[in-house]
């Protein structure tokens, strides 16, 4: 059957229960290849790239805060499997070579880092953002260049301010307590899709994900780190977008 028949016979069978056709597939889970970073998601952005519904939403969201004289500049977007495989080798070579244990090497790494397979940049509905605006310091994405004096401070009040009227939703807050990844100023989801989407993740099991795949220092990635890193990396994020 080729895509144009699957298509109209999914159609057809939904407005045959009574669902429109759009619901039928904005309600579908991803599959588990895109879920995890293996997939060919149909994406959208010059520079960029995240789903199409992320990208429209994103291009109102630039033009209203253009407005403002801030120019959202997104630098980091969709990132399949081997990009995020590339970016763990790097770090755990790193950090090894520096000395530290593979463990305290991993802990390190994922402060900011994600294991490939479960990052939210697989589903093609997160960014990390900057103003083009404004001199660029060193290492845009520091914590610090959002706050106080820094660079992207009015970028951050100004998303503070507008960024949910457009979907987007900051993912790791400062809120006192929370674990897991750092605190992000940077990092926004679009909700309407990937609430949906971690939904859909949250039925996978994140052992059998990681279990075939030969990661870097995979022997380190035990059954109770895996527990925590579930509990505390991919769940504990800001609950606006739970």
């Amino acid at each position: 059957m080729d895509r144009k028949d699957f298509i109209k016979t999914i159609a057809l069978s939904a407005m045959a229960m009574g669902i429109i056709p759009q619901l039928a597939f904005k309600n579908a889970e991803l599959s588990y290849e895109e879920l995890i970073g293996k997939g060919n998601p149909t994406l959208y952005g010059n520079g960029f790239q995240i789903r199409k519904e992320a990208f429209d939403a994103f291009t109102k969201m630039k033009a209203a805060a253009l407005k403002d004289n801030i120019s959202i500049e997104v630098v980091s977007s969709y990132r399949n499997f081997a990009h995020q495989n590339r970016i763990w080798e790097r770090k755990y070579k790193n950090f090894t070579q520096q000395g530290l244990s593979p463990e305290k090497a991993i802990q390190k790494i994922i402060e900011y880092s994600t294991i490939p397979g479960t990052s939210r940049h697989h589903w093609g509905t997160d960014m990390d953002i900057i103003d083009a605006n404004v001199p660029q310091p060193k290492n845009v994405l520091s914590p610090g260049h959002f706050e106080g004096n820094g660079s992207y401070v009015r970028l951050k009040k100004w998303m503070d301010a507008n960024s949910r009227d457009f979907g987007f939703y900051l993912v790791y807050t400062d809120t006192p307590g929370r674990k897991g990844f750092k605190y992000e100023p940077w990092h926004y989801s679009f909700k309407a899709l990937s609430a949906d989407y971690l939904k859909s993740y949250r039925k996978l099991n994140l052992k059998d994900i990681l279990k075939n795949e030969s990661l870097m220092g995979h022997q380190h990635l035990t059954d109770s780190f895996l527990d925590s890193y579930y509990a505390e990396n991919i769940v504990d994020i800001n609950p606006e977008l739970l």
